[in-house]
């Protein structure tokens, strides 16, 4: 690759927030919540986000953290970032008392978001894929042709977006559609890990990849809890829509 123009960078990325904004409009929202609370939740999942992505790199660079610098400066975990938005919504709801599902809401725009943000990172040739003879490899100015892991995910968030859509439109895994695409997001980066040249933590696996197998039973947790909420409701002196109790 040659060298990147500066600005487009952050055109990409401002691109990924208005893919986000557009399927989010265009997705089905769940009834019972006030504008206030829209608004408590899209901040919560944005703030969430934010420092979910940035929190390993805190928590490794103490000096950092402590003065603040660590926020501002490059280096970014989609895998944390993504589980940070989901605990921010979920912090928001709790505090407020808001009962009403809203994963399923979510889980298109992110997906959507993800898949155009990605090709920032294309761009900026970070966050590469390992060595490669393959005919697509990419050099990103080293003169070593690599897997064009960002592409490989872009193209997987993008997929995901249109099955996720299709399952909304039929009414498929209804609220559960967020944590289907964590689920299979935690399980492509385990096995696309093996592709990128991230440190090894222990027994062969990156941190990315222990924290998959991590995560990946907690969110098969939560969709057997949620399941089973769904099959037995509360009493309730109103019906319940099928977005709501968590």
């Amino acid at each position: 690759m040659g060298k990147t123009v500066p600005w487009i960078y952050p055109v990409i990325m401002l691109a990924s927030m208005a893919t986000a904004v557009l399927l989010r409009s265009r997705t089905p929202q769940p009834s019972g919540l006030t504008p206030g609370e829209r608004w408590k939740i899209a901040l919560g999942a944005f703030c969430g986000a934010m420092i979910g992505a940035k929190l390993p790199f805190a928590l490794a660079d103490w000096p950092a953290l402590l003065d603040g610098r660590v926020w501002f400066e490059n280096g970014k975990t989609i895998v944390f970032g993504m589980v940070g938005g989901y605990l921010g919504v979920e912090l928001v709801k709790a505090i407020n008392q808001i009962r009403v599902k809203t994963g399923d809401s979510f889980a298109v725009p992110v997906a959507g978001a993800v898949a155009v943000g990605r090709l920032s990172c294309f761009v900026a040739g970070c966050c590469h894929g390992v060595a490669t003879n393959l005919p697509w490899g990419v050099d990103f100015g080293d003169g070593i042709h690599r897997h064009p892991t960002q592409l490989y995910e872009a193209g997987f968030h993008a997929l995901m977006a249109i099955v996720l859509a299709q399952f909304q439109s039929r009414g498929m895994f209804r609220g559960q559609l967020i944590k289907l695409y964590l689920i299979a997001y935690m399980t492509y980066r385990f096995a696309t890990e093996f592709l990128r040249p991230e440190p090894i933590l222990a027994s062969g696996l990156t941190g990315y990849q222990w924290a998959c197998l991590v995560l990946i039973p907690m969110f098969g947790l939560l969709w057997f809890k949620d399941a089973r909420t769904f099959a037995n409701p509360p009493k309730t002196d109103r019906p319940l829509t099928v977005l709501e109790n968590r």
